[in-house]
């Protein structure tokens, strides 16, 4: 898939390192979540944040955080119906991005990491969005995934719900017209088969696909 906008959500697990490098050169606009900031202001990241948005619910002076970031935009999204992630992806489809690298996005709290890769379900269908961090890529898809991985790459299918219609290509093992459902049955640690093109195609539901390793 080609996008000529990339945009990069850093929500507050984030922490800097040379596998993101990359994804923070690509960016064309970088969105950092609420309290997520405050790393920022802490550290001398090489990192230039256009958007700061979140409810603020902890304390944060949007002058100090304009002072270090001259031209920063500040959102204040106070709705609680929706998560800091949900409304920064509304934010950006406004804006016409049709790719979303997500990072900080999972760790620490288990209700936040579990919420926040059930929202790409949510969006899928509007844009690309991924939630990268140091052990996984991880995806959403309601119809195919079609991937290059090296032999042996884990490779981990989770529904949402119920997932019927799942066919697999190039995975050790396979899947062919099978239902998964979270609870019942799921395909979680499957393995690529063989260098090159790996295929995953569903009939009806949403699928969490995860890249994974050690």
């Amino acid at each position: 898939m080609i996008f000529s906008n990339t945009a990069v959500i850093i929500g507050k697990t984030f922490e800097y390192n040379y596998q993101y490098e990359h994804y923070i050169k690509d960016a064309t606009i970088i969105v950092v979540l609420d309290s997520a900031i405050q790393q920022f202001l802490k550290l001398d990241l090489p990192i230039q944040p256009q958007v700061l948005l979140g409810d603020f619910d902890e304390q944060i002076d949007p002058e100090i955080v304009r002072k270090k970031f001259p031209g920063i935009t500040i959102v204040h999204t106070p709705d609680q119906n929706k998560t800091d992630f949900e409304k920064a992806i509304e934010f950006l489809l406004e804006k016409g991005y049709k790719k979303i690298i997500s990072l900080g996005l999972t760790g620490r709290r288990m209700d936040h990491t579990f919420n926040n890769i059930a929202t790409l379900g949510k969006y899928n269908d509007q844009a690309f969005i991924q939630i990268i961090d140091d052990y996984s890529i991880i995806e959403c898809i309601s119809r195919v995934y079609n991937r290059k991985h090296k032999k042996g790459t884990r490779i981990s299918l989770l529904p949402l719900g119920e997932v019927t219609g799942v066919i697999t290509r190039n995975l050790k093992y396979s899947l062919m017209n099978e239902s998964l459902a979270l609870g019942r049955r799921t395909g979680s640690s499957n393995e690529v088969a063989e260098d090159g093109e790996v295929v995953v195609t569903i009939g009806k539901g949403r699928l969490i696909v995860m890249e994974c390793w050690d």
